[in-house]
This record gives C-alpha cells, structure tokens and sequence, in this order.
C-alpha cells in the first residue's frame, strides 16, 4: 500500500509565495512519476503539473507554467511543489498523486484517472 502525506498548506497574500511537500511511504517504486493536481470550489480536479521518476521530464498546466515549478528528491521519497508570484485564481485544494499507468505523455498525465494514489488535500488560499 501506498501512502501520501501533503504539507505546506498556508494562506498568502497575491504575489507571495508558497512551498508545497508530499512525501510517500509504503510500496513505492523509483521509476514512479508523480504529479499535482488542484480543485477550485464547484470545479472539477485540474491538472497543475507532473515529474518522471528521473526527474528530468516535466508538464505544466498553461495557467501556471513559469510561477510554478515542481521537483522531487527520491532519497526522501518525497515531491515539491514551489509557488510563486501567486493569484487569486490558485486558490484550491491541491493534491498529490503516484503510480501513473501507461506513457509518460501529455494526455495521459494529466488525466486524473491515470493515478492510482493520492494525498489527503491541502488548501491553499490566495488573497488579492
């Protein structure tokens, strides 16, 4: 079984900056990607951005491509989210996610569907 703990759930004025951590536990594998998702009130899951398990392959949602920038470290097992030059529209509840079946392609990341695990949701509030 896999396990996914968020941290780094703040509020923060327009233009500030944020640090989200998921750190996974359990059955995990080094070729795993991981990915960030994030659901705004009323909207359905929105993909915000993904890493392969080398860390050298990214996608990023044309809404924050250039403010946010994910990485991972796999000696801790854990991915990051950085935050920056955030807007009132990044309000959500992001969630992490692991074990992505199938290609590491656009289409497929960026499916919620394509994941098998994900963390609890934390909140992110941005204040104009």
């Amino acid at each position: 079984q896999v396990q996914l703990v968020e941290s780094g759930v703040g509020l923060v004025q327009a233009g500030g900056s944020l640090r989200l951590s998921c750190a996974a536990s359990g059955r995990t594998f080094s070729r795993d990607a991981m990915g960030w998702f994030r659901q705004a009130p009323g909207k359905e899951r929105e993909f915000v951005a993904v890493i392969n398990w080398n860390g050298d392959r990214t996608y990023y949602a044309d809404s924050v491509k250039g403010r946010l920038t994910i990485s991972r470290d796999n000696a801790r097992n854990t991915v990051y989210l950085q935050m920056n030059s955030l807007k009132p529209e990044d309000t959500a509840v992001y969630y992490c996610a692991t074990d992505l079946r199938g290609p590491f392609i656009r289409a497929r990341v960026s499916s919620s569907s394509s994941w098998s695990y994900w963390g609890q949701g934390t909140q992110v509030t941005v204040s104009s």
